[in-house]
């Protein structure tokens, strides 16, 4: 028994494995449909709605331009705050290379020699040359959209169809289906409306809070702290740590920075772990923990593209497991809540 078992385990352990490496190859292929499935769950009831009054042709033209809007909406604004931010760091490079070699003496001071050993590899060109990788791996982005866009048209052109076929296969298959997939797309679009609501929330008390502290570039901060709120527990922290490490280098004071440092963390608090919660209810909660293996997981999978769907990914693979009575187990145990009747 201990061997077949064991055997069982490692077959399940190298499926894994293969899966994921498969996942990693073929991300040019896998992740623009995950993000195709994801928005067709999201904008499939403005298609639904629409049909209903104009042809199906016509809704979908105005839904694929409903989604191309948004998306260059929001990448447009990303790249506006990002360019704003690369040009003043441009600007300022010698300011962080003095910054840093102060810091490098204090720690040297006081028995850091290791530091020393960082300087030697360090100067304002790396940090350069990092804000123009970044810049790189954005504007590849633009292809990954575009085929993204594709498979989201031909897919909302065979919703319908999809469904009808799902009916067919009876209760045992095609029912648990429709009924898996209908919770998944509600579950998607309640995430979308509270991630979008508290990141625009999120997006204007950073702008306020850093405008109000004097520090430059207010506005680029705010569209960032925006944008990246989409990215779990991730995208808070860049949002607060780079505003930090440049007001330091704007006040060339350490207090200063630690006041912005504290605000935008009170800020990035409340929101994710006070009101968020609120506002999603029970239905949408996860294990904080698995939120953020599915963050670092499928980022280290996909990258850029793979830190924002990997949250979505988990939260339709658990509503799969809740809707089937032999998995249900996993959807209770990483459900992030306290058991209904907990065994004292």
């Amino acid at each position: 028994m201990n061997d077949r078992w064991g055997t069982s385990a490692l077959v399940w352990v190298i499926a894994t494995v293969a899966v994921c490496a498969a996942l990693a190859v073929a991300e040019s292929v896998f992740a623009p449909i995950a993000f195709a499935l994801f928005i067709i769950a999201i904008v499939w009831p403005l298609q639904r709605v629409l049909q209903a009054f104009i042809p199906a042709i016509a809704a979908l033209a105005i839904c694929i331009v409903a989604i191309v809007l948004v998306i260059a909406t929001v990448v447009s604004m990303v790249v506006w705050g990002g360019g704003h931010v690369g040009q003043w760091l441009i600007a300022n490079a010698g300011r962080f290379q003095v910054l840093y070699a102060e810091a490098d003496a204090w720690l040297a001071g006081h028995g850091f020699v290791l530091a020393g050993m960082v300087t030697d590899h360090f100067d304002a060109r790396w940090v350069l040359r990092l804000v123009q990788d970044i810049s790189g791996r954005v504007q590849t982005l633009s292809s990954f959209l575009v085929v993204t866009v594709v498979f989201v048209i031909l897919g909302l052109l065979e919703v319908s169809v999809f469904k009808l076929q799902l009916r067919s296969l009876g209760r045992d298959g095609g029912e648990f289906m429709l009924r898996a997939g209908a919770e998944i797309a509600q579950k998607m679009q309640r995430y979308m409306v509270v991630r979008t609501v508290m990141s625009i929330g999120t997006g204007a008390v950073v702008w306020a809070v850093t405008l109000a502290s004097g520090l430059e570039l207010a506005a680029a901060w705010g569209v960032l702290a925006f944008a990246l709120n989409y990215i779990p527990f991730v995208g808070p922290f860049v949002a607060t740590l780079l505003p930090t490490l440049f007001a330091l280098v704007q006040f060339e004071s350490w207090r200063m920075a630690l006041v912005v440092f504290a605000c935008l963390n009170l800020v990035q608090f409340l929101s994710g772990s006070y009101l968020e919660p609120r506002i999603a209810g029970a239905r949408l909660s996860v294990s904080p923990f698995l939120v953020l293996f599915a963050v670092f997981f499928w980022a280290f999978l996909w990258g850029i593209p793979g830190a924002f769907i990997g949250v979505p990914i988990l939260i339709a693979v658990l509503t799969l497991c809740a809707n089937h009575p032999s998995s249900r187990w996993i959807a209770d145990l990483f459900s992030g809540r306290e058991p209904d009747n907990p065994l004292t």
